[in-house]
């Protein structure tokens, strides 16, 4: 037995109705280490979270805590025993104070009361070792999702918790934000805490991580040292495929103007913003978060009105006031929360496709549901699509195959001229990635115009044709794909930073 393991998962197998949801894994963990946990959407991270924290009982395989052989029962007895998970969406109580959410499910009590003094100042001890600089007796909604990390981490820590499992953290996050996780973090780490990290992001691997595990298909695939594993090597392990080109982007013929922005404005969010895509062009949008890079193309799809500017499609001026205006000319928005604004998740996936083009389906009244199924299945195997059923309901779907839907149902509009996808990769895989950036590139091969915002700054180097990138609502400047880099692309998104010019380099993701 290695004196230096905490926990240690043996031959882990969890069966639910027809499928294996992990088949023999193996996992261990050191004192004092972070271990990254990574693999594709459906790799059974999740599942092998569950069984660590006493949600779901293996069927096969053994557990050791200490070198002791254990048995969870209940998430109280994984808890007990000092394990603890932090998700990526944080399971709080928005209405109630952040002691309370700390302390939920094992309050400090003096007799049979309530002892709010002792866990107020314990709370603000708590929170006073993650450098968090709120109140504990501020509502938890308040909050922003970084700050209710802190609290999900500090409610851990309250349990003293040796072992703390971090779920895509980073998912939420700006490029700052992480920062000041990974300082949490690493602070645990040297304080003697273990952390398992589960993360697509490469970046938080290599800043964290000293191994990382690779699951693929519900199955250990192999542990290795951050240090001598190549990204390529990595990505193969996950994909069980080597990726040669991580950014396919195609020579494409640019064509004609398509969409032009002229001298668009909106008080207190953006001014004079000039933009423009041709036939078969992919244009990059970014800048710092909060640079209004979101709130100019809302304002374009009529989601919001502009005070000032104009906007012309195929050299006509538009006069877009609500979405559905946008859409009949032509323009599409993928939004950048899939989830909430671009997908019904209760909904079949052939329902959600064809949203957009119910009354093109509908006769007498009646939709024309075979039609819906043809064309929904036709969307949705152009974009490979990976489901069982155009019925499965949307939520069945990882995060890359549901952008893939959302995809599917721009292309089921007849009339698309223009696609704007707001930050498409956003919480996929590597793999997943991969596949998106090569519809990208099919899109624009078949004369769509593209315009990508993204705060990924691989993501628009490799798949842009031009750039042009935002300071405080305003387009500083425009890039060549010949032309840009790095500190080009930085200098232009700090160009009107009068402060805080240090910290606004981390805004890009890099």
């Amino acid at each position: 037995m290695d004196e230096d393991l905490i926990l240690e998962l043996k031959g882990i197998t969890k069966i639910f109705p027809g499928v294996r949801a992990l088949n023999g894994v193996q996992f261990r963990l050191r004192r004092g280490e972070v271990h990254a946990l990574m693999g594709e959407n459906g790799a059974g991270k999740s599942t092998f979270i569950k069984v660590i924290t006493g949600v779901f009982p293996p069927e096969e395989g053994h557990i050791f805590l200490d070198g002791e052989e254990v048995r969870f029962k209940s998430t109280r007895d994984s808890l007990e025993r000092g394990i603890a998970a932090v998700y990526q969406h944080p399971t709080t109580y928005p209405d109630l104070s952040v002691t309370e959410n700390i302390f939920m499910g094992h309050q400090i009590k003096k007799g049979p009361v309530m002892n709010w003094k002792a866990m107020h100042a314990k709370a603000a001890e708590l929170l006073g070792r993650l450098n968090a600089n709120f109140d504990p007796k501020v509502e938890m909604g308040t909050l922003s999702v970084a700050q209710q990390q802190m609290v999900e981490i500090a409610k851990a820590l309250s349990t003293n918790a040796r072992i703390i499992i971090l779920d895509e953290p980073t998912a939420a996050l700006t490029a700052n934000e992480s920062k000041e996780l990974y300082r949490i973090v690493k602070q645990l780490r040297d304080e003697g805490v273990s952390i398992i990290f589960i993360s697509h992001r490469m970046e938080d691997m290599y800043e964290l991580a000293d191994r990382v595990t690779v699951f693929r298909d519900a199955q250990y695939i192999g542990t290795y040292d951050v240090d001598g594993i190549t990204t390529a090597d990595l990505v193969k392990a996950m994909v069980g495929r080597e990726i040669k080109d991580m950014y396919p982007k195609p020579d494409v013929e640019i064509g004609e103007e398509v969409l032009r922005i002229e001298n668009l404005s909106r008080v207190g969010f953006f001014k004079d913003v000039n933009l423009d895509v041709r036939k078969g062009e992919i244009v990059g949008l970014t800048g710092l978060v909060g640079a209004g890079r979101t709130e100019v193309v809302e304002a374009v799809c009529g989601i919001t009105k502009p005070s000032a500017g104009k906007v012309y499609l195929n050299g006509e001026e538009l006069h877009i006031k609500k979405p559905v205006d946008a859409m009949k000319a032509g323009i599409v928005l993928l939004p950048e929360d899939r989830q909430k604004e671009g997908l019904i998740l209760s909904w079949g996936l052939g329902r959600n496709v064809t949203l957009p083009i119910q009354d093109e389906l509908s006769k007498a009244g009646f939709n024309d549901e075979k039609r819906e199924r043809l064309l929904s299945r036709d969307h949705l195997e152009a974009v490979d699509t990976k489901a069982v059923t155009i019925f499965d309901p949307a939520s069945s779907l990882s995060g890359g195959n549901q952008q893939k839907v959302v995809v599917a149902k721009s292309l089921a509009q007849s009339g698309t001229k223009v696609i704007i996808m707001d930050e498409p990769t956003k919480g996929v895989d590597v793999g997943a990635k991969a596949e998106i950036y090569a519809i990208m590139g099919e899109l624009a091969q078949k004369g769509y115009a593209i315009i990508m915002i993204s705060s990924e700054m691989p993501e628009i180097l490799g798949m842009s044709d031009r750039i042009f990138v935002m300071c405080g609502g305003r387009v500083t400047g425009c890039l060549s794909r010949a032309e840009a880099d790095q500190e080009k692309i930085l200098h232009l998104a700090m160009k009107e930073t009068a402060k805080g010019g240090e910290n606004a380099e981390e805004e890009v993701a890099g």
